[in-house]
């Protein structure tokens, strides 16, 4: 388990790489490097969970400590990984369809310009969400939050000569920067009132300081709520996914199922235990998700773009996650999105 960081390392040496070499690579090369750091990412996230399954008891969570970022009065954010059954699930979700969609973009993107560049942003893509994912703290799970929503923009865009696809991708930019903002405000009021970003903590410190309910806890919950909502194209902010389909097809497949729209289904269920002291925005959870499960559905039925059917189709069933956190079915939710991401 000693070997967890090796998961985050991976794919951000190989952007390293890809981008520094200013394209320089040739397909060959870069293959190599952008396919072999997410494979490697993979088996390392096979080899810790081995590991931590045959090692340590149900419900146990393991940390990694690997450095403080800045010391300013009591404000000391420390990066330190945590891994438990939720965020491993993640991390074989995320490392797992992300290499097989990286070993089918080597193929698919063979002869296109910027064959260098796209796996420079798409490993970048799978380092941003490893980092999201197993971040014990909320203010860097928001860094990696933010870089996921880089790299959306940057793949979306991808073929940039084309004003429509550079419309697109600020669009989806634009669009999840709403719910980001609503993020920020969550962490914001959830420092002022417990005085910690550290998720471990803020359950811990949460029912004892708040345990007669508060209306800050409930703001903060229903802003946590509208980040999800932006990053996994829910209603009201669902607008930017069906475009988002402009880029090449293994980011689509990316989106819909290694990154990015699940980041959403995970905050929440990484917060849950917040969630649980605002049953009213638990409440708004499910109907957010029903609302949208229903709607996207039926505008699945009228499009006539096969990526648009997909794009409604990951609306609707990212809508029957937020239903399953919203009644309180953790389990269910997260083993739904395992069964999407392969799926999809």
């Amino acid at each position: 388990m000693s070997l967890l960081y090796l998961t985050f390392l991976f794919p951000l040496l190989g952007w390293l790489l890809l981008a520094f070499s200013l394209g320089r690579f040739g397909e060959r090369r870069s293959a190599i490097i952008g396919v072999g750091s997410v494979g490697l990412c993979a088996l390392t996230t096979l080899w810790v969970g081995i590991d931590f399954l045959g090692t340590l008891p149900a419900g146990a969570v393991y940390h990694q400590t690997l450095w403080q970022w800045m010391s300013v009065g009591s404000f000391q954010p420390t990066f330190r990984l945590a891994l438990d059954g939720l965020s491993l699930t993640m991390l074989g979700v995320v490392t797992g369809v992300g290499f097989f969609i990286h070993l089918f973009a080597s193929w698919y993107m063979r002869g296109e310009e910027g064959y260098s560049r796209f796996f420079a942003y798409t490993n970048l893509f799978i380092a941003s969400m490893v980092f999201l994912v197993l971040a014990d703290d909320l203010l860097f799970v928001y860094l990696g939050w933010e870089g996921v929503g880089l790299c959306s923009y940057l793949l979306i865009g991808f073929y940039y000569q084309d004003r429509k696809n550079g419309a697109a991708a600020l669009k989806a930019f634009v669009v999840t920067r709403v719910g980001d903002v609503f993020l920020a405000i969550g962490l914001f009021v959830l420092y002022r009132e417990l005085g910690t970003l550290n998720i471990h903590e803020l359950l811990v410190r949460a029912p004892v300081m708040l345990a007669g309910g508060s209306p800050a806890l409930s703001l903060a919950c229903l802003m946590l709520l509208g980040g999800a909502v932006g990053k996994s194209a829910q209603l009201p902010l669902q607008t930017w996914l069906a475009d988002a389909m402009a880029g090449p097809t293994p980011v689509s497949a990316l989106i819909h199922a290694a990154t990015m729209v699940t980041a959403g289904v995970y905050l929440i269920a990484r917060t849950h235990g917040l969630f649980l002291l605002a049953p009213e925005i638990l409440q708004l959870v499910a109907l957010v998700g029903a609302i949208t499960l229903v709607l996207a559905g039926f505008a699945a039925l009228v499009q006539t773009d096969i990526k648009r059917i997909l794009a409604y189709s990951t609306m609707s069933q990212i809508g029957y996650m937020f239903l399953a956190l919203g009644v309180g079915a953790w389990q269910g939710a997260i083993f739904h999105l395992m069964t999407h991401a392969f799926f999809k």
